[in-house]
């Protein structure tokens, strides 16, 4: 089975065009030679020197290239320095080199189930750009001075030295945000350096967080729409590489906290290389959603006696935060929601400025007007560019003499290669859940049903995170009825009770219809499943037989904060 799946992941790639083949020797070529690597002196007289400071990284636990870091300290009674701090891949990746060549060719990491397949080579990955805690690095550092109000006051860009205090995971900073007032031991965290204690970190882990509730409650307050679906993490087997557990991802306050600062740096960069150079910028849009669908979106939900205002990002956003509830129906009619407003939304898009009205600058789920990607320059192309662009519009570089077509090209390439990258994680996260179905099932799971036509329904299984088509003709039904009135379409199916009792049983669906559904593998098809969903009186209680990871199992499927790709 583990040459299948590995044999289906090849296939996978290959058809999105995903290169992942070793690095070529003349691209290893340009890397550092001499190892282990150390920062060049020249590089300590030209940089700001924050390797005393305590700055640290919060990434997934199993994470190995840390790409961002944070920094966080008292001013005044009513004023903080904080400090975003990004691994300066351009210092190792030149422009028009063969690596700089090979990177912008692949444009993005993939992640998939299993593994990683990298934009970068690993040594740069994980070593000599990874912030690695205890480890001089070099950076390009955003700092702010930031009110308790979240009034920024002043801002700088620089390049930097940097030495991480301590890699936390989001389990280590959620539990300091639950327990503000515990006294961690040593034990308790990963090693710290630079003469921290754990007190240290937990005072500016709780510091970061509440500046982090304030920015964003002051971004929703200024429209920003968020329609996060849920995804799903594997636990995979040591020896077999077989799925044995799985979970859904939560967005808890730890990944918000990284979230806002991450975002308050994009958002400040793309000003910064805008205003610097309002032709070659390289930026991010998020176009407005398509009209017509979310019109027709709006007037089904109005059928069932949901009311939503399309009008803008806040009103879509106030509207949907109407229906968040605490009860297993309200919380799947959001997720339910959730999903179905997603449909009319646009993709993001890269750009170069000079190539775009600039009316059209704007990112509509943000709700700013200018926008670009500056944090993960480890994992997407886009953000090496920015940080050349920085370096210009501060005076350490002159700004590339690609043109502004040029720039253009490379921007549809990303979005190329981010589509493709998006799709083979997905495809990849169901190869993966096809094979837990198939060890593990059949599966009951309660689900809401997302669409009806005229001979099946779409049911969506949060728990789960996937969503199955329910064809009428698989089910030991009688007949079924489909039925349209205006934007709203309903199926009334007819059961039988048994053949010895003739007697029919109807059940009405619709979208936002509560159902049992049965997942099971296809006999003929080890990677596919399907779905029939129970009748309705053999419906007591939907089982939860997900298999626990066992000890010889290790979660591998790290979830891309929603950050890394709005």
């Amino acid at each position: 089975m583990e040459g299948e799946i590995e044999a289906e992941t090849e296939a996978l790639l290959l058809e999105n065009e995903v290169d992942a083949s070793d690095f070529q020797p003349e691209v290893l070529a340009c890397l550092p030679q001499q190892l282990p690597w150390s920062v060049p002196p020249e590089e300590m007289g030209s940089r700001l020197d924050l390797r005393a400071e305590c700055i640290f990284s919060i990434d997934p636990a199993t994470a190995r290239d840390l790409d961002d870091a944070l920094s966080c300290r008292k001013l005044e009674e009513d004023l903080f320095e904080v400090g975003v701090h990004i691994a300066d891949v351009a210092h190792f990746v030149r422009e028009e080199t063969v690596l700089d060549v090979a990177a912008s060719e692949r444009a993005t990491s993939v992640y998939l189930v299993q593994k990683v397949i990298p934009m970068l080579p690993r040594l740069l990955c994980e070593q000599l750009c990874s912030l690695n805690p205890g480890e001089e690095r070099l950076a390009f550092s955003v700092i702010w001075n930031i009110r308790r109000d979240g009034t920024i006051v002043d801002e700088m860009f620089s390049k930097s030295v940097i030495k991480s205090c301590v890699k936390l995971s989001y389990d280590h900073a959620q539990s300091m945000i639950e327990n503000p007032e515990k006294e961690f031991s040593e034990e308790e965290l990963p090693p710290i350096t630079g003469g921290y204690t754990p007190c240290h970190i937990r005072d500016k882990v709780l510091l970061l967080h509440k500046l982090a509730q304030v920015l964003r409650q002051k971004r929703y307050e200024n429209g920003a729409l968020s329609l996060n679906q849920l995804k799903i993490q594997f636990a995979l087997n040591r020896e077999t590489g077989m799925p044995c557990g799985f979970s859904v991802y939560k967005q808890r306050d730890s990944n918000k906290l990284v979230e806002e600062f991450m975002l308050l740096a994009n958002m400040a960069v793309a000003h910064k290389i805008y205003y610097y150079s309002t032709d070659k910028a390289f930026l991010r849009r998020h176009p407005p959603p398509k009209k017509a669908v979310l019109d027709a979106t709006i007037q089904l939900c109005r059928t069932h006696g949901i009311q939503l205002d399309g009008t803008d990002s806040k009103s879509i956003q106030s509207s949907l935060s109407q229906y968040v509830g605490h009860d297993l129906q309200t919380k799947y009619r959001y997720e339910a929601l959730v999903n179905m407003l997603s449909k009319p939304m646009e993709a993001a898009q890269y750009f170069s400025a000079g190539t775009v009205e600039d009316t059209k600058y704007s990112h509509f789920a943000l709700a700013v007007p200018l926008y670009t990607h500056f944090t993960s320059p480890i994992r997407r192309y886009p953000d090496v560019l920015v940080h050349r662009m920085l370096a210009a519009a501060i005076g350490l570089e002159p700004i590339t003499e690609r043109s502004v077509n040029d720039l253009q090209k490379i921007a549809r390439l990303c979005n190329e290669k981010k589509y493709s990258a998006r799709i083979c994680s997905e495809r990849s996260a169901e190869l993966f859940f096809a094979l837990f179905v198939k060890q593990c099932g059949p599966i009951e799971e309660k689900g809401v049903v997302i669409n009806v036509l005229d001979k099946a329904f779409d049911v969506l299984l949060p728990r789960y995170s996937t969503i199955r088509r329910v064809y009428c003709n698989r089910l030991p039904l009688k007949d079924w009825k489909f039925a349209k009135n205006g934007p709203r379409q309903d199926l009334t199916l007819f059961w039988a009770t048994s053949d010895s009792q003739p007697r029919v049983e109807e059940q009405q669906i619709s979208v936002f219809s509560m159902v049992v559904a049965v997942v099971e593998s296809d006999p003929e098809d080890s990677f596919k499943y399907f779905a029939t969903i129970k009748h309705p009186k053999d419906v007591v209680a939907a089982t939860e037989p997900r298999e626990q990871p066992r000890p010889d199992a290790v979660v591998v499927r790290d979830i891309i904060d929603p950050y890394l790709d709005d």
